[in-house]
């Protein structure tokens, strides 16, 4: 159950998601679990003691060049459209359209004023606080 406000996932996107693994895999121990993604591409979930605890999201493919190698967060919002035009009216811009994932959520993928990339989303099953 995560809280609007409170960070809700934690995803790192890479190049390289084999090198990721491996290195997370020797020194915290995470296991990983490969998702199909409808697209063809894989989504790798991040697993700590048998809970997942993130993801691996692969630029290692065409159309992603420019995106470096790095954490995004996502932050859990009440309202993924109320709050992105509230965020887009106070300087952030939108670096992708809000979209769903079926049983995840509403995601928006931002870019806060001075630059730093963050996603936003409203968690499956509506409201922030009731978990899927």
């Amino acid at each position: 159950m995560t809280e609007h406000g409170n960070f809700h996932w934690n995803e790192f996107v890479t190049r390289d998601p084999e090198g990721f693994k491996a290195f997370y895999a020797k020194t915290v121990g995470w296991t990983y679990e490969a998702q199909n993604q409808p697209t063809g591409e894989c989504y790798w979930l991040i697993f700590a003691n048998g809970r997942p605890v993130g993801g691996i999201f692969p630029t290692n493919q065409p159309g992603l060049e420019g995106i470096p190698d790095g954490w995004m967060p996502y932050l859990a919002v009440d309202d993924i459209d109320a709050r992105v035009e509230k965020a887009v009216a106070a300087g952030a811009q939108l670096m992708k359209p809000i979209f769903e994932i079926p049983d995840v959520g509403r995601m928006a993928i931002l870019m806060q004023p001075g630059g730093v990339g963050v996603g936003w989303i409203t968690p499956a099953q509506g409201e922030c606080g009731q978990s899927r």
